[in-house]
C-alpha cells in the first residue's frame, strides 16, 4: 500500500486571514458536487473540497491503499498548500469530511492532529459496515463499472424527496458515482473494511463534532454519539430530513452547525 495522489479545488474563498476548512468526500461522490451548496452558505470560510483517488480531480489508484494513507495524503495537500503560501500562518485550518471522508478525517485526528484546530465527522463511523459486504461490493464494481451499484446508492444517500425536490443536485452526485474509476473504487471499499478505530477514539483530542442524517440508513445517529462520547472533547448532533450525504441534501443547516462549532476559535462576525 501506499500514499495515492489526490487533488482539491477551491470552493471558495474568503481572504487571506479567513479560517479555511478542508472539505472529504463521500465514496462515490466527487467533493465539488457533494460540497458546493454548503461552501456557498460559508462566506466565511475558504473551502478546500479534496476528491477520493479515482473521482473527481484525483486521477486513478494504481495499487490498494487504506484510510491511513489517504489520511496522508490529505495531510501532504495542507503542507503543500502552505508551502506555497495558499495557507498562511495566519489562518485556522478545520476539517470536515462525510463517510469515508469522515473516517479519513478521524484517522487525521490520530496521525495528523497538529495540522487541524478541529474536526467535524459528518455521516460516517469509527467502523462502518462489516469486511465481508466491502469485499462484495468491490468485486461487483471492479466487474460491472460504478453503475451496478448506482441504484443502491441512491437509496442510500438521500432521504425520500430529496431527489424529487433538488434534481440537479442530485443528478450532479449520482454522475460522479457513475464517472468514479471502478478500481479505485473498489480499493476504497477495501480501505473501509480495514477501517476500525473505535479503540483509538480516546487519543483524538482535537474539538470532534459529530453529525448524522436522522434518516441515514448506513451510518445512523448512533454512530455519531459513539464516536462524540469516546473522544474526549466530542459532541453530536442530528440533522432532521437528511440521510447519508448531509452537506447536499441540508446545506444550510450544515454550514450553521460548522460555523457555530468552529467559531469558537475566530471572529465569525455573524
Amino acid at each position: 500500500m501506499s500514499q495515492p495522489v489526490l487533488k482539491a479545488s477551491l470552493l471558495s474563498t474568503a481572504g487571506p486571514q479567513a479560517p479555511v476548512l478542508i472539505a472529504g468526500p463521500s465514496l462515490g461522490t466527487s467533493a465539488a458536487a457533494l460540497w458546493a451548496s454548503t461552501a456557498a452558505a460559508l462566506p466565511s470560510f475558504t473551502v478546500i473540497a479534496w476528491d477520493l483517488p479515482g473521482h473527481g480531480l484525483s486521477p486513478a489508484a494504481t495499487e490498494p491503499f487504506s484510510v491511513a494513507d489517504l489520511s496522508d495524503g490529505v495531510a501532504a495537500l495542507v503542507a503543500a498548500a502552505r508551502a506555497g503560501g495558499d495557507i498562511s500562518g495566519e489562518q485556522s485550518v478545520y476539517y470536515a469530511g462525510v463517510s469515508l471522508g469522515g473516517a479519513v478525517g478521524l484517522q487525521l485526528g490520530l496521525d495528523h492532529a497538529r495540522d487541524f484546530e478541529g474536526l467535524a465527522i459528518l455521516c460516517s463511523g469509527a467502523k462502518i459496515g462489516e469486511p465481508a459486504g466491502w469485499a462484495e461490493r468491490a468485486e461487483t464494481v471492479r466487474n460491472q463499472g460504478t453503475p451496478a451499484v448506482l441504484a443502491g446508492s441512491a437509496e442510500r444517500w438521500f432521504a425520500p424527496g430529496f431527489i424529487d425536490r433538488e434534481p440537479a443536485a442530485s443528478a450532479a452526485l449520482l454522475h460522479s458515482l457513475q464517472d468514479a474509476e471502478r478500481f479505485s473504487y473498489a480499493w476504497c471499499c477495501e480501505a473501509l473494511a480495514g477501517f476500525d478505530v473505535r479503540g483509538r477514539l480516546g487519543d483524538i483530542t482535537l474539538p470532534l463534532l459529530a453529525l448524522a442524517g436522522e434518516q441515514d440508513p448506513v451510518t445512523p445517529p448512533s454512530f455519531a454519539d459513539y464516536i462524540a462520547g469516546h473522544a474526549p472533547n466530542g459532541t453530536s448532533a442530528a440533522v432532521e430530513g437528511a440521510a447519508h450525504l448531509l452537506p447536499a441534501e441540508k446545506p444550510a443547516e450544515t454550514a450553521q452547525l460548522l460555523r457555530t462549532f468552529f467559531g469558537a476559535a475566530y471572529q465569525e462576525g455573524l
